[in-house]
């Protein structure tokens, strides 16, 4: 009796793991990695919505290779070390690919994850120069760089704003402080830097850092991080009686920033990003189907459906799952996105990324300067 439950316990094992085999066969998995939760969540919900459009419309009309397509969402917390967890857990689950990550800080010790692999990763967000400087076959990025977006707001600060003396300060991540460094390299020649310094990402009171700041008396203050600090920067420089605007990055340009920060306080900010999607011929019809099922686009709401959509095309011509193949695809081809037509440099770059002023006005953002 005892050997014959044994044998069927072993029959029903087996068929248990030959059915989830063939579940996993009939499925083509597709990562998104980002910070879902705490202070940053807003960007990482802005990930999951633009790839959930992205699949939706390509499962309605059949899938890929015959097969649907599954996201398999992860949340980074924007940290380093959980960034690699997540990728290792992606890895293992056998995704085709990763849609992924926002922070540089996560992206970058990720990639070597997918590198090893040889999954192909697209990150709609991740503007640091080091990632595709590694050279990694599999790694693309269909957003621009800081070097790029540093240099744009350099030009701003010395053609437009004519401005003499600046601050500039970080929040010592990967991100962060390698744009404020970029724009620092840019600008530095053309105007005095009577302040750089650093906060750190997560603090909530940075009253210090900016009373020493005021003692300089800059005519702008350059932050290099993400809409939580800057937020709050702001609002404590406006108590503080400090007039100078502050100037940042892709990171800062979300309403989340503005309403951190008080649509007063955040009145006359100056931001680096690409043009205003809802301007783009090309990005009518996501605009409006994404706004329909979610409400307001986000900054990389776009970003994260042009880079779902690159990776399935590449699947699909590909006509293979395996990761070798599909790069190869993505480093050949030039892809039809929502922002228009896109294209990988040997590094993984897009050829051309388009970097402009924002400033915020009346509780918005508006489009400012073009160089």
């Amino acid at each position: 009796m005892k050997k014959l439950f044994v044998f069927l316990f072993m029959i029903i094992s087996f068929a248990l793991i030959f059915s989830g085999c063939q579940k996993n066969e009939d499925v083509i998995k597709i990562g998104v990695a980002g910070p879902m939760t705490g202070d940053q969540a807003k960007m990482g919900t802005d990930f999951k919505n633009g790839v959930t459009l992205a699949v939706e419309e390509w499962n309605s009309k059949g899938g890929v290779l015959g097969k649907k397509i599954e996201i398999m969402v992860e949340d980074d917390q924007h940290d380093p070390k959980q960034a690699v967890s997540v990728a290792n857990k992606i890895v293992n689950a056998g995704a085709a690919g990763i849609i992924g990550h926002f922070n540089s800080s996560c992206s970058i010790p990720a990639s070597d994850v997918y590198n090893r692999a040889g999954i192909p990763m697209i990150t709609p967000a991740s503007t640091n120069p080091q990632l595709t400087e590694k050279r990694y076959k599999g790694v693309f990025r269909v957003c621009g760089r800081d070097d790029q977006q540093g240099k744009v707001g350099a030009e701003f600060v010395i053609k437009k704003l004519k401005a003499k003396k600046i601050a500039i300060i970080h929040d010592k991540t990967t991100y962060g402080q390698g744009l404020a460094d970029e724009f620092k390299k840019f600008v530095e020649k053309n105007v005095e830097i009577v302040y750089y310094g650093s906060i750190i990402q997560g603090d909530k009171d940075f009253k210090t850092v900016l009373i020493s700041i005021k003692e300089k008396k800059p005519e702008l203050i350059y932050f290099g991080g993400i809409y939580p600090e800057a937020g709050l920067l702001v609002r404590q420089a406006k108590e503080l009686g400090i007039n100078a605007p502050l100037m940042s990055g892709d990171g800062t340009i979300d309403p989340k920033f503005i309403e951190i920060a008080g649509a007063k306080a955040a009145e006359g900010t100056y931001l680096t990003f690409s043009p205003d999607a809802r301007k783009i011929p090309t990005a009518k019809k996501f605009v409006e189907d994404y706004e329909k099922k979610f409400g307001e686009i986000g900054p990389y709401s776009i970003y994260a459906y042009d880079a779902a959509n690159i990776m399935l095309v590449a699947i699909k011509e590909a006509n293979s799952k395996e990761g070798k193949t599909i790069i190869e695809k993505l480093h050949s081809m030039e892809f039809d996105g929502a922002l228009g037509k896109i294209k990988f440099d040997a590094k993984g770059d897009v050829t051309v990324a388009p970097y402009i002023i924002w400033i915020t006005k009346n509780g918005k953002f508006e489009e400012f300067w073009k160089p």
